[in-house]
């Protein structure tokens, strides 16, 4: 009996130092070395790749967000500021009261079928939209200039980014817009447009976020 409560005692006191020593290792020190080390080494992607402006945070390039004009009284969709370069449609997102710029609550396509009534509406109602807002005086924008990610959500709804070809459709508006010339505009989006990662993994694009950074600061030195 001695021996059985002895051995029961040996075992509970093994699986206790086993716990303490796992629980150190796995819950302390292995998380504080990956954490210095992503400190250390990829500082800004650790912290949430944050893009400043002005001495502030305005965003993650990561994320897209909205550029929105204020809602009217008894207004419920937003309409699109037109001095601003515009990001993807979002319709796969969920509502977020807390952080309407964002609205990451939830994150996802639409998960619509290509033939899906609903869909094909939206894609109806986002070009036709695109070709109003973007058509200025000297240049009219047909429906066949119009790319895909113009009309249609990415797979999160969170792309920070839109094609080199968006971006272009969107000069000549962004400069009426904002009384620049039109080869000013279209010589910031040429400077941020990004090429293939590594030279050959997925397409050109060009961040939304940085893009309305640099066109905020060539409207200052204008």
């Amino acid at each position: 009996m001695n021996n059985s409560v002895s051995n029961t005692g040996r075992l509970l006191g093994a699986g206790l130092r086993a716990l303490l020593v796992l629980t150190l290792v796995t819950g302390v020190l292995y998380p504080l070395v990956v954490t210095g080390v992503a400190q250390a080494l990829f500082h800004g992607k650790a912290n949430g790749s944050q893009v400043s402006a002005d001495g502030r945070v305005v965003g993650s390039s990561l994320i897209g967000q909205s550029y929105h004009l204020p809602l009217k009284p008894g207004q419920e969709t937003p309409e699109p500021d037109l001095k601003w370069f515009q990001g993807r449609p979002a319709n796969g997102l969920g509502e977020n009261t807390v952080n309407t710029q964002y609205r990451l609550i939830l994150s996802g396509a639409t998960n619509l079928a290509a033939d899906n009534p609903e869909l094909v509406e939206q894609v109806r109602a986002a070009q036709a939209a695109v070709i109003k807002d973007n058509s200025v005086p000297g240049h009219t924008v047909e429906r066949s200039d119009i790319p895909a990610d113009a009309v249609t959500s990415s797979g999160s709804g969170l792309d920070p980014h839109i094609s080199p070809r968006y971006a272009g459709l969107q000069v000549a508006r962004v400069a009426q817009e904002n009384g620049l010339p039109v080869a000013e505009v279209r010589g910031l989006v040429d400077r941020h447009t990004e090429g293939r990662t590594l030279g050959f993994i997925g397409e050109p694009r060009v961040n939304v976020l940085e893009l309305n950074i640099g066109l905020e600061r060539l409207m200052k030195k204008s």
